[in-house]
């Protein structure tokens, strides 16, 4: 890669501080670590790196609390590694701005394809109006969807749905996220709600809507929109 982009690690254990430099240095992308929440904060701040790589179980602060506070400023995309696994860190995590959690141990493959996920960005309606999944084109500013060119109606709340899921590509979104930016704040825990229209969106716009392939499903956390390179 000529432009390789920047990850700033912060993770307390020496080991796997090493093992990442290793891994992404060997992929090319350009690598600066910190042990600390205090000196990861500062690294961030002084020279905003183009993804953080950060660890729940630091030794001065805990992960979830130096989340919130990048997200005060930081913009660019947060993978969480812990070794917490629990449904209510993940979900606390992804809600609190992650955009994306791998538990420890992880497969580098997995780790590296997530990464490149994050850093391609969210898509926006200015910058990228139209959106092409294999067989699915979502055109953001004529508010249409083909699917093998061919027009498919979606009433007003699946379009949302669905846009927001495409804006958001690769990304994790739990339940609560979706509810309250598709149906508003009042709906947080109408998860019915979304499993009725998830439904309807895979059954429109999956080949197989019993076997998705855009619209995967997050076990007790929510829900992906993956497009597969």
């Amino acid at each position: 890669m000529s432009n390789p982009a920047e990850i700033l690690i912060i993770d307390d254990e020496v080991q796997m501080r090493k093992l990442l430099e290793i891994t992404l240095q060997t992929n090319d992308y350009s690598v600066s670590k910190a042990a600390t929440a205090k000196e990861g904060i500062i690294m961030a701040a002084n020279h905003p790196p183009d993804m953080i790589i950060l660890d729940l179980g630091l030794p001065d602060e805990d992960g979830h609390s130096v989340l919130q506070k990048l997200r005060e400023w930081y913009t660019n995309p947060v993978i969480i590694l812990s070794v917490l696994n629990n449904e209510e860190d993940i979900v606390n995590a992804l809600d609190a701005g992650a955009n994306d959690y791998l538990t420890k141990p992880f497969r580098t493959g997995e780790l590296l394809a997530r990464m490149r996920t994050a850093l391609r960005g969210a898509f926006t309606e200015e910058n990228n109006p139209v959106l092409s999944y294999n067989d699915l084109q979502i055109d953001l500013s004529a508010r249409t969807v083909k699917r093998n060119n061919e027009l498919i109606k979606l009433t007003a709340t699946e379009y949302a749905l669905l846009a927001t899921f495409a804006k958001n590509e690769g990304r994790v979104l739990t339940h609560q996220y979706l509810l309250r930016e598709v149906w508003g704040p009042g709906f947080i825990n109408q998860t019915q709600y979304l499993r009725v229209f998830i439904a309807q969106l895979r059954k429109k716009l999956e080949n197989d809507p019993n076997r998705p392939e855009y619209f995967v499903t997050e076990s007790g956390i929510g829900y992906r929109f993956v497009f597969k390179e």
